[in-house]
């Protein structure tokens, strides 16, 4: 029968799985396969699996029991093996690299940063600051404006905001970066202009947070900082 695999851990975590129910309606029992000095836990998959709220939730509900008794790799939501001997034999064949693993994520957990900037705020920065685009904004807003003008002043623009967002994202990101063991930069969507995960060890966390409450404050009203975490480290697995 398929299974559904939540994680990764030693042999030696103390995997207290007691309340805990799996994926599926009926929540599926869970249970761990072992092979050699690493264990999966894992439970039936079922025939319907998708990313339901209430499945997401048992998935993460897995991992955050797991990460406060030692160090996990916490497996993508939805990953599946054909049975309990595939993931024997996955555990086998791949031992070092998730041993590796385990040692490179231990006393660490994740957090995730995404910041946006307040685009009427940048536009009047833009054009204050070049006037270039001040001279161009002029032309449009002119009754003898042609659309040269108009596409010449969205290509500057867009040009400016490109360069100031990626200046501003490096030195984000070079102010959080001596705090973290390690970092994921992920493509920012929406008005986001950086979206970066950390990994940060139990020892810098403080420091970590408070670096970037600091870095957020001196940056203004006109950013919007979002941090999310702590959490089980998936941009590290």
């Amino acid at each position: 029968m398929p299974v559904y695999i939540y994680s990764i851990t030693g042999k030696q975590h103390p995997l207290r799985l007691d309340g805990l129910g799996g994926v599926g309606e009926p929540p599926a029992p869970l249970r761990t396969v072992t092979d050699g000095p690493l264990c999966a836990v894992v439970s039936d998959a079922p025939d319907d699996l998708r990313p339901k709220r209430r499945d997401i939730g048992a998935h993460q509900a897995v991992q955050v029991r797991l990460m406060a008794d030692g160090t996990v790799l916490p497996l993508r939501f939805g990953l599946t093996a054909a049975d309990d001997e595939a993931v024997r034999l996955a555990l086998e064949e791949r031992a070092e690299e998730y041993m590796d693993r385990l040692q490179a994520l231990e006393g660490c957990v994740e957090y995730n940063l995404k910041v946006s900037q307040d685009e009427e705020a940048l536009l009047r920065q833009i054009l204050q600051e070049s006037s270039t685009a001040r001279e161009l904004n002029n032309v449009v807003r002119s009754s003898t404006a042609s659309r040269d003008a108009s596409l010449a002043l969205g290509e500057l623009v867009a040009q400016e905001v490109q360069a100031r967002q990626a200046a501003l994202g490096s030195g984000v990101l070079e102010a959080l970066r001596p705090f973290a063991r390690d970092h994921q930069s992920s493509q920012p969507t929406g008005s986001d202009f950086l979206n970066v995960s950390f990994l940060v060890t139990h020892d810098q966390d403080e420091l970590f947070l408070t670096t970037e409450l600091s870095v957020a404050n001196q940056m203004g009203e006109d950013f919007e900082f979002r941090l999310n975490g702590p959490l089980p480290p998936y941009s590290f697995v």
